[in-house]
């Protein structure tokens, strides 16, 4: 947990702080002698939901048609500032952990709304709503651990005039929830310090970039491998260098072989120099020799890896033309011999294929199914989502539901990111550059970009059966700095992200990076 709080969830903001007081402040309620909520759709009306609201507001929460599965939700909503909570008491329960699942929409822009379990023996457990600019439905969980047998359910508004949130299709069942990978892809991060870069944490002390992550939170570091960078970073000696100050940490590895000299992403796949002249059969061996060799020096230093990434962004395959994925057979090989690569140096190691379509199910299920009907073997389904680019929420909402379900795998956002603020810091324009392509509902500040990833980590803990694995940020550490631009043979050039960092243009820790404590 994030510094001496014991709630799951943070508010955002102090008035949210206050209002979760009020509501934990609350009289208790007569017990319903229910160990299951009673009328969970709201199909009869508000029947078995009790209303509290400290202003006098109890008529901003009321029923109305237009249900997630249903023909009707609870809906909060006033023409007057509001705050207001519906909850329903449940009692008679067997001591243990439980999960409160709810769908969910949200106009956004309230002081707090979120989904609670409280007074339940145990320190209040929360999850914030996301705004949903699309309309789409988003299924939200929480779990606490009861003691004492009974459990509160409470549904939360504090929120301006005319702001509103639907709720419908609770449940309340045995298990729990969490996120195992709260990661961070800190690939730049030796060349950003070669060139004087700086940290410091919340409170404004210098210290360790990795050090001040894993405090908190960070939990896995991802790392590019290019064969042969013009700049000699992201290769062998840097990835193993690397490695040893994450482990030494007690942090996680998840290698992203790119199987080029320099970006590899849907729109370049580039072979290597070295492997330019080379047959498809070659290229083949190439790919296994390449991997075996990078992940067995992190083995035999004491840093085997973790999990790791076949290609990058594979969407039209890789080591382009011969792996396109106008050639699936050949692709198919060439992802295989990566994965054989990997397993013959350590068996625990998971193996993720990667793309990015955060929110396109139909193009994640053909590139998925070309694969799987090839025998292309795997342990996860690895997607990029970046708000901006891959659809909404929901979107990757039903993305990551169905690619879980259909292959019987775990799923792991591989990136994501969100700008703090829409200024430059060194010259080259950034890739996030101006209101209009912000994602609705999420400013380009610090709190923008803090609940931008916390919602998208509650979607990713959200999916069924505990295969959301978590999320990774991209560069949280790429901070502008002279010489450390994005292109390796080009010392000159810029950094296009600084801005979605999660260092201010001072080095300073920005609030996002509480959210790798997201339980």
């Amino acid at each position: 947990m994030y510094g001496t709080t014991h709630t799951r969830r943070r508010a955002a903001g102090t008035v949210a702080a206050l209002s979760g007081l009020l509501f934990a402040a609350l009289p208790a309620q007569a017990a319903h002698a229910a160990t299951t909520p009673a009328n969970p759709g709201f199909e009869s009306g508000a029947t078995g939901w009790s209303t509290y609201s400290a202003g006098g507001t109890n008529a901003a929460s009321f029923t109305e048609a237009g249900g997630h599965a249903g023909s009707t939700r609870l809906s909060h909503w006033s023409a007057s500032a509001y705050k207001v909570e519906t909850y329903q008491y449940l009692t008679g329960l067997t001591d243990g952990t439980y999960t409160l699942s709810a769908w969910v929409r949200s106009g956004g822009g309230q002081n707090s709304a979120y989904i609670a379990l409280r007074n339940c023996g145990a320190a209040e457990q929360r999850t914030d709503l996301p705004p949903t600019a699309d309309g789409g439905w988003i299924r939200l969980v929480t779990s606490v651990k009861v003691t004492g047998g009974a459990c509160t359910i409470s549904l939360n508004s504090d929120a301006h005039a005319g702001q509103w949130a639907n709720f419908d299709d609770i449940t309340f069942t045995p298990g729990t929830t969490g996120l195992s990978v709260r990661g961070g892809d800190l690939s730049t991060l030796p060349k950003n310090e070669a060139h004087g870069a700086t940290y410091r944490d919340a409170n404004g002390t210098a210290g360790d970039a990795v050090t001040i992550l894993r405090n908190s939170g960070m939990n896995y570091v991802r790392l590019k491998v290019w064969v042969n960078p013009a700049d000699g970073y992201n290769n062998k000696p840097r990835v193993l260098a690397m490695a040893k100050r994450a482990k030494a940490l007690g942090m996680k590895t998840l290698i992203d072989f790119h199987y080029s000299d320099a970006w590899a992403d849907p729109g370049k796949q580039n072979k290597p120099a070295a492997w330019a002249g080379h047959s498809y059969t070659q290229l083949r061996t190439d790919v296994y020799n390449h991997t075996y060799d990078v992940l067995n020096a992190l083995k035999a230093q004491g840093t085997t890896a973790d999990m790791v990434q076949i290609g990058n962004e594979t969407n039209g395959g890789m080591l382009w033309p011969e792996g396109s994925t106008d050639n699936w057979a050949q692709l198919a090989g060439l992802l295989t011999s990566g994965a054989n690569a990997a397993k013959a140096v350590s068996s625990g190691t998971k193996v993720a294929l990667h793309l990015a379509e955060g929110g396109d199910n139909a193009g994640t299920r053909w590139w998925f199914d070309n694969a799987v009907s090839r025998g292309v073997p795997f342990d996860v389904v690895a997607l990029s989502y970046y708000g901006y680019w891959h659809g909404s929420l929901s979107e990757l909402q039903t993305n990551l539901d169905d690619a879980a379900s259909r292959y019987g795998k775990p799923v792991l956002v591989a990136e994501t990111a969100y700008a703090h603020t829409l200024a430059d810091d060194d010259g080259l324009e950034n890739n996030v550059a101006t209101a209009d392509q912000l994602v609705t509902g999420y400013p380009a500040t610090p709190a923008g970009q803090a609940a931008n990833l916390r919602d998208v980590m509650n979607v990713v803990e959200a999916v069924p059966n505990g295969r959301g694995l978590g999320a990774v940020y991209w560069e949280p550490a790429w901070t502008a700095v002279t010489g450390s631009g994005w292109d390796p043979a080009d010392p000159a050039s810029g950094n296009a992200w600084e801005n979605q960092a999660v260092f201010d243009y001072n080095g300073k820790l920005l609030p996002a990076a509480r959210w790798f404590s997201h339980r």
